[in-house]
């Protein structure tokens, strides 16, 4: 278990800036603790980060129709 400091967090309870560190418990739950006044809590499990939704990652909404096209050739300008 390797406690770490955030540094410009604040405490919640004392008010006291850098007196917080973080650790992962037993449980790999992510815990903060004010070494200043002993706050003491575990955050909550967060879901995993949503993906931004753009041209790539969307889903295909509809089909394209295929149609095939024929090109003729321009006549010649008679000059």
């Amino acid at each position: 278990m390797v406690k770490r400091f955030i540094a410009g967090a604040v405490c919640p309870r004392c008010g006291e800036m850098d007196k917080i560190v973080s650790y992962a418990d037993e449980e790999q739950r992510q815990v903060r603790e004010c070494v200043a006044c002993g706050f003491f809590e575990k955050l909550r499990e967060a879901d995993g980060p949503t993906e931004l939704q753009t041209r790539v990652t969307r889903s295909k909404q509809t089909e394209a129709q295929v149609q095939t096209i024929k090109f003729y050739p321009r006549p010649k300008k008679e000059q």
